[in-house]
């Protein structure tokens, strides 16, 4: 199936961007919407809705891939970090995983989800075949955020947890799926980004 997308993107711009889609976040749609035909258009779209409502939330809405608090470069992140955890505003937060590394390198969110911590940057640069640890801002180029998102909600290298674990012939839970990337953070508005999401991919052609 070819997903329709006049009516996606007719469908997303009344229920998620009432102010209109710039060419950016257009873009980021797009490159999701590919991969998903190319690699995952027999898989159930119920994944695709939650993907794009994850990537939603991730990157505040601009469905590009992103630094952690939307920072233009790695020093900013790491002070608008710092300056949160002096505030008293990560009271979640129990290592201050912002700070630069000995080798000069910093761990903070990057991509469409924010992937942290080096460890992570290894399992996902193995899985897709990018040498993140090496220069992990390379999360930063679309494509291979998009390919992060995809393997990592797919096949669980998050948190143990799938897309198939909430979406399947006998499941449809919304709200649990959010502990895929984590927890239950925010889980009911992102159930609501992706029904919105489903209801957009209702319509396809082919």
């Amino acid at each position: 199936m070819t997903i329709n997308r006049d009516f996606f993107f007719d469908h997303v711009r009344e229920k998620l961007y009432p102010h209109g889609l710039n060419t950016s976040q257009v873009e980021g749609h797009e490159a999701i919407l590919d991969a998903w035909e190319k690699n995952h258009a027999k898989s159930d779209d119920r994944w695709l809705a939650y993907i794009l409502a994850t990537a939603y939330h991730e990157t505040a809405f601009t469905m590009h891939a992103v630094r952690e608090t939307l920072a233009n470069s790695d020093e900013q992140a790491a002070a608008r970090l710092e300056a949160a955890w002096d505030a008293g505003k990560l009271t979640w937060v129990k290592t201050q995983y912002w700070r630069k590394d000995p080798d000069g390198k910093y761990w903070f969110g990057r991509g469409l989800v924010q992937l942290t911590f080096k460890a992570n940057y290894k399992t996902l640069g193995d899985a897709i075949n990018v040498d993140l640890v090496g220069d992990p801002d390379r999360a930063l180029e679309l494509g291979v955020a998009v390919k992060i998102i995809f393997h990592g909600m797919l096949n669980g290298s998050f948190t143990g947890h799938k897309l198939g674990d909430y979406f399947n012939t006998t499941k449809s839970d919304w709200v649990n799926a959010r502990r895929i990337v984590n927890g239950l953070d925010r889980a009911d508005a992102i159930a609501g980004y992706g029904k919105a999401y489903y209801a957009a991919l209702s319509y396809t052609v082919g």
